[in-house]
């Protein structure tokens, strides 16, 4: 075991979110905290509200009036994305889970079809551990809803019934626009990366009207490039049990800082939680991890590893990120312990000395 770091920074944002379907709940801590404005560069902040959680953009070295129009098109954007994503109100992709419930093919629209294509690929790099199939896994659940599931779990007959279908995103086919499915288990639900798909999305609507620095904070997770007053981003991640900021990172150049974790959103019953994140090989909760944060050029690919390895568990994280491309990660435990790769660890610097060990890991 190697002792954590005692250094302390603080950061401009933190991290930590918390979400299923396409609401992602807004978490406790979530702040923007930036430092005093530079003479030279203009600073331009906006607040929206989109998939259920506040998104924090914040621009720099642009006139006030450009930076409206490009935060007005990011607007308009992240809207239409919420629409046609949204796993169970009315929309494109509840028409398609309902095709696929009945065995029909369904055309489906433009907008849907990258983020099909892409959560496919994520799927079998994650070895099936981050799978968008799930939804009728999370609607068994009561994640699928507005509001905070509560009373007693699902029948585990109905949860034994779903594990027999298995649906998999490997079970999906799309030919010229038109999409099918055989196996009518196979609900999609795109809230384990969503957001992360969403940022990108952002940022190159950034950088396509001449942005060079910028952060969009959605809900907590982000994505970063440029600078802050002629220094790097630095974004702090939310201690999982709660108690303020673990620890702090830089961004260099351009990256994405994605947190999934297990400690807001859950149902209660008899005094047991049962946390949002499922495991797609048992059909229940993920209960040995808090929180899993990753660095990666892109949010939708560091969105959707933060999930696969909270499900992979203190066992598999490595593997699986490895798998996946993630050359920065850092597990968290239901005891506290800390897991991370060496490369991660020389990105971190711990707000105080956690009262559990450091466990390090081959590199990646």
């Amino acid at each position: 075991m190697i002792a954590l770091s005692t250094q302390t920074r603080w950061g401009n944002i933190l991290l930590g979110k918390e979400y299923h379907g396409l609401y992602l709940w807004l978490p406790l801590l979530l702040s923007l905290l930036l430092p005093a404005c530079s003479k030279q560069l203009e600073v331009y902040e906006q607040r929206l509200y989109v998939f259920g959680t506040l998104v924090d953009i914040t621009i720099r070295g642009v006139s006030e009036e450009k930076a409206r129009q490009i935060t007005a098109l990011i607007d308009t954007d992240f809207q239409r994305m919420h629409h046609d994503w949204h796993a169970w109100e009315p929309g494109p992709l509840v028409d398609i889970n309902t095709a696929i419930s009945k065995g029909e093919s369904i055309q489906v629209i433009p907008s849907l079809l990258p983020i099909i294509q892409r959560s496919t690929e994520l799927y079998g790099d994650s070895d099936g551990l981050f799978n968008p199939a799930i939804g009728g896994l999370l609607s068994l659940w009561g994640f699928q809803r507005n509001e905070p599931p509560n009373g007693p779990p699902p029948d585990k007959n109905d949860i034994k019934q779903w594990l027999v279908q298995a649906p998999a995103m490997d079970e999906i086919t799309v030919k010229e626009g038109v999409l099918h499915s055989s196996n009518p288990g196979v609900q999609l639900d795109f809230g384990a990366f969503a957001k992360g798909y969403a940022v990108d999305i952002a940022i190159e609507t950034l950088k396509k009207h001449g942005v060079q620095h910028a952060i969009v904070n959605a809900g907590g997770d982000l994505r970063a490039f440029g600078q802050s007053e002629g220094r790097p981003w630095r974004v702090g991640v939310r201690h999982p049990q709660g108690k303020g900021v673990l620890a702090s990172i830089e961004i260099n150049g351009d990256e994405s800082v994605f947190t999934s974790g297990n400690y807001e959103r859950y149902r209660e019953h008899e005094g047991v939680r049962y946390p949002h994140i499922l495991d797609p090989r048992s059909g229940i909760p993920v209960q040995d991890v808090t929180s899993v944060t990753v660095i990666h050029s892109n949010g939708a690919d560091a969105d959707a590893a933060a999930t696969a390895l909270v499900v992979a568990g203190p066992s598999e994280w490595h593997r699986i990120a490895k798998k996946m491309g993630i050359k920065y990660a850092m597990l968290v435990d239901g005891e506290g312990t800390v897991y991370m790769n060496p490369a991660m660890q020389k990105r971190v610097q711990f707000q105080e000395k956690p009262s559990a060990n450091l466990v390090l890991s081959e590199r990646l």
